[in-house]
């Protein structure tokens, strides 16, 4: 679970780059029930839906390589605080808040307060459909070799 603490973390952050900055409510129109996929500063890359009640659901590949491995978060891991997001996720010694800049209509960036060098770029992908299709991959390759 630490581990995927600090996805959280990975996921959202990012440089402080150029664009719009999202405040809270704003970040809540633009990403949450939609389905993103991420690839960050160091390799890390996913596939990943926050729902309503700030739960998270998705994939991860450390480092870009090795297992991909679907995750959930529960209910409230994200949330606002104030003008802000936050995360809380067990295990992480402290709450993470998040800078977040709208690049396009379809990305976004986001950097955990204090730690813009690590940075995580978001794109907008398709529906239900595409982010199922992007949990089965990795299942489906690692069923279709022979046992040894």
């Amino acid at each position: 679970m630490l581990r995927f603490g600090a996805l959280v973390v990975g996921l959202l952050a990012a440089f402080p780059a150029m664009g719009q900055e999202m405040k809270a409510e704003e970040a809540r129109r633009f990403v949450v029930g939609k389905l993103f996929t991420y690839n960050c500063f160091e390799g890390t890359k996913g596939t990943g839906r926050i729902n309503h009640d700030g739960s998270v659901a998705g994939t991860i590949q450390f480092q870009g390589s090795g297992p991909v491995r679907y995750a959930v978060l529960p209910a409230n891991t994200l949330r606002a605080k104030g003008e802000q997001v936050c995360a809380s996720v067990k295990g992480l010694p402290f709450e993470p808040c998040f800078n977040l800049q709208k690049t396009s209509q379809e990305s976004f960036r986001g950097s955990v307060n204090g730690m813009g060098f690590a940075a995580c770029e978001f794109r907008r992908r398709g529906g239900r459909a595409e982010f199922a299709n992007a949990v089965a991959k990795p299942y489906q390759a690692a069923s279709a070799q022979p046992d040894r």
